[in-house]
């Protein structure tokens, strides 16, 4: 994935993944350009794992204590 000035909305990274997978599968490309495909891919799926582990630290969740609401991080599952 190239440098830019600004990260794309996740919905559109995803989209991009999406139509990479789509050409892949299809198998009309040739070796090169099918790898480039699969390295592009590749770094879209780090950078969309990276900016979903951040949002889930960034998620917190509203708790009933003691007839207060206090927040709390969400909770992680396990490894994914």
């Amino acid at each position: 994935m190239t440098a830019k000035a600004k990260k794309e909305p996740i919905e559109k990274s995803l989209e991009k993944l999406d139509e990479i997978v789509a050409s892949l599968e299809a198998g009309n490309k040739g070796l090169e350009e099918s790898l480039k495909l699969f390295e592009e891919g590749v770094a879209l799926t780090q950078a969309l794992t990276k900016e979903l582990k951040e949002a889930r630290h960034a998620v917190e969740v509203l708790v009933s204590e003691g007839g207060k609401l206090s927040r709390r991080p969400l909770k992680e599952e396990g490894p994914s």
